[in-house]
């Protein structure tokens, strides 16, 4: 197919997002599937010159097979498995936002779905489809530094980010969407077990809500923002942060369009002053962690370190690789490339595209996965892309971690993959 089709399932800002990089790309936009209005205006209004049918649900999609050739999956957490299962049932390929479901059984049911009926099942771990990650796993593949001992690896959330995601966002407590780990860094455990190469074969973590908690109220502070004394001077400020950003393009795509998809002045002071993206962040209504450190013991020796905190400025992640012949440093935007044989050090640019943000497609790594995947579909090559069980054993991987952080103890990841039961050691 020279021109594929997509239908959207979820026109949030990560559905809109892949949306219109999709249909730059040559594809078709034919359906869009959510249950907000606002969001489905918005949808058609940013893709004019697409001709886009507007469903009532994934059920009424499933039924029209011949509308789409496959379907973008970008619901709430939770709301990824059962759409997901009923139309690879009916034969649509799929791209499904990561987390790729919120239990175990879920996502195996989803990749039992998907190699039963013959359709691509492609995880959003974003990530490893960059430029930057794509050059980085190359000079590893290679042997550029040896043989790989150990990798440090940070995500830097930003301190902004957090509160609107993780404190007043969608994603602020577990039991309606997922831990933060699984949430927000599940494609980088994807990243690392892809730079490794290897198996990981134990994992422990620590970490919790530090922070964002009643007791850190200060006595003063209001309810809302809009309303506190402290809103000039507090950095979680919504009032502070969210008018900050009128005006620039990036930031008005996200994170204002959460605010209000219609996005302008006026209704951004109304979701300030009656939505949940004006309260205040210690009003104890979030329980996800806001710092976590993972540790991996790979197949053969390896090691990796990760830690993931709300308490930085939003920005690329940081990660440093130590190989017995050499070591390489990134920052999202250069490589640094030490040779211990010749003492030469060289410093690669990659040309990056926009912020590590959501807002600017995370560097060019949003862009570069609907790519790979159109491809997938005009060809049949899916060689570019991640298989479902290697995105089921991430998830594992993350599950594992979250034992361990609640347990205290590590956690043997087994054999076989499929057979996996976390046990603590």
């Amino acid at each position: 197919m020279t021109e594929p089709r997509l239908a959207i399932l979820g026109a949030g800002s990560r559905g809109l997002g892949y949306a219109q990089l999709a249909a730059a790309q040559g594809a078709r936009i034919t359906a869009v599937v959510d249950p907000d209005p606002a969001r489905v205006a918005a949808l058609l209004a940013a893709l004019p010159d697409q001709y886009v049918r507007v469903l009532d649900s994934w059920q009424e999609l499933a039924a029209h097979r011949a509308l789409a050739d496959a379907v973008v999956i970008a619901t709430p957490d939770r709301a990824h498995a059962e759409p997901a299962i009923g139309l690879a049932e009916a034969g649509f390929h799929l791209l499904v936002e990561k987390p790729m479901a919120s239990t175990e059984d879920e996502a195996r049911a989803m990749v039992d779905a998907a190699r039963r009926n013959g359709v691509l099942l492609i995880v959003c771990h974003v990530l490893r489809y960059s430029d930057y990650s794509q050059r980085l796993f190359a000079l590893v593949d290679q042997g550029r530094i040896g043989d790989l001992v150990s990798v440090e690896h940070l995500e830097p959330i930003g301190w902004w980010h957090f509160a609107h995601s993780y404190v007043r966002g969608n994603w602020a407590r577990e039991e309606t969407s997922s831990p933060m780990l699984m949430a927000k860094s599940s494609h980088d455990v994807d990243w690392l077990i892809r730079l490794v190469g290897r198996p990981v074969e134990e994992v422990s973590s620590f970490g919790g809500l530090f922070h964002f908690r009643p007791e850190n109220k200060p006595p003063q502070a209001a309810e809302r923002c809009i309303d506190c004394p402290l809103q000039n001077d507090c950095a979680y400020s919504a009032t502070r942060i969210y008018r900050g950003f009128l005006g620039q393009p990036a930031y008005q795509r996200w994170p204002l369009a959460v605010l209000d998809p219609v996005v302008s002045p006026e209704n951004i002071e109304r979701a300030l002053e009656t939505g949940p993206y004006g309260e205040c962040v210690y009003l104890g209504r979030n329980d996800v962690a806001d710092h976590q450190v993972v540790n991996f013991q790979f197949a053969g020796g390896a090691t990796a370190s990760f830690t993931v905190t709300a308490f930085t400025d939003l920005d690329f992640r940081k990660t440093r690789v130590f190989g017995t012949r050499g070591s390489i440093e990134g920052d999202g935007r250069t490589l640094q490339v030490h040779d211990f044989v010749t003492g030469a050090q060289e410093t690669i640019a990659i040309d990056v595209d926009g912020s590590g943000s959501a807002a600017d497609g995370h560097g060019g790594a949003d862009g570069a996965l609907v790519r790979d995947f159109l491809h997938a579909l005009r060809t049949g090559d899916a060689s570019r892309l991640s298989t479902p069980e290697e995105s089921l054993v991430s998830h594992q991987v993350v599950w594992a971690a979250e034992r361990s952080r609640a347990s205290s103890a590590t956690v043997r990841m087994p054999a076989d993959p499929a057979s996996f039961t976390a046990l603590p050691i």
